[in-house]
């Protein structure tokens, strides 16, 4: 059995395949202090709810934006799982080139996302992931990262409006009734959120303008539901888009052997 872990900025995603299709798929926030003995003992008690044990996992396969949490990875799975983890990098994803000048630079969720939205919606393509950054991701017509845009993302812009206003409370990120706010909670849901759509639909334009070719909008993320029925410029909703490609670049790294 395979372990899938995705490690993002905010929350991870840890996913049990037997298959093609995860058997279970669990959700908890990232903690850079995490060690592996805490990993074991949480996820423990979710695969036993899941009438799964450790002795099922064979494989593990790990993509990780916080480099602190390496070390806590790569010891739960050898500790626990008894195998050693293929851990995602620039370079060792067979069949995907990287078309940026500096091939480094592009972050792991970045490119597991590439490989798991071009296997299921071809390409080129626009993957837009809404998390603790809001990305927008360039797939091209043979599968390869061509680059993006990075924008900070809904959650980070409210804390920062709340954080840097005496006045201005915390409020739930929501799709409000009507453009205008007719009271201070009112008023800055309707401006993040109805900035954020902006922003997406803006930045796709431009990215589609410049592209000069037909280009499939791709949505996902923690927070990409959010945004579903308030704009036409995205043609598909896709919350297992990660998990997919990291099962799909398992495939690839054992036929290669």
């Amino acid at each position: 059995m395979l372990l899938a872990i995705d490690v993002g900025n905010t929350n991870s995603v840890i996913a049990l395949f037997d298959g093609e299709t995860p058997n279970a798929v669990w959700r908890t926030s990232t903690s850079s202090t995490r060690t592996a003995d805490e990993y074991a003992v949480w996820l423990s008690g979710l695969m036993s709810m899941s009438g799964r044990r450790f002795e099922d996992v064979s494989e593990c396969i790990i993509s990780n934006v916080v480099p602190q949490s390496q070390f806590h990875l790569r010891n739960l799975a050898r500790r626990y799982f008894g195998c050693e983890p293929f851990v995602i990098a620039h370079n060792n994803i067979p069949g995907v080139a990287v078309r940026i000048p500096k091939p480094s630079e592009a972050g792991a969720d970045r490119l597991v996302n590439a490989v798991g939205a071009f296997i299921a919606h071809g390409g080129p393509l626009i993957v837009v992931d809404s998390g603790t950054a809001t990305n927008f991701d360039i797939v091209g017509a043979d599968g390869a990262f061509e680059g993006g845009v990075i924008a900070p993302g809904i959650n980070l812009s409210m804390q920062a409006l709340h954080d840097a206003a005496a006045r201005l409370p915390r409020v739930a990120i929501e799709c409000p009734p009507k453009i205008i706010g007719t009271d201070t909670v009112g008023a800055m849901q309707t401006g993040v959120f109805w900035g954020y759509v902006s922003l997406i639909e803006g930045v796709i334009d431009r990215i589609r303008a410049e592209y000069e070719k037909p280009m499939k909008v791709v949505a996902t993320g923690g927070i990409a539901s959010l945004f579903q029925g308030a704009t036409d410029r995205v043609d598909i909703f896709d919350a297992d888009l990660t998990i997919r490609g990291l099962q799909e670049i398992h495939k690839r790294v054992k036929a290669q052997g």
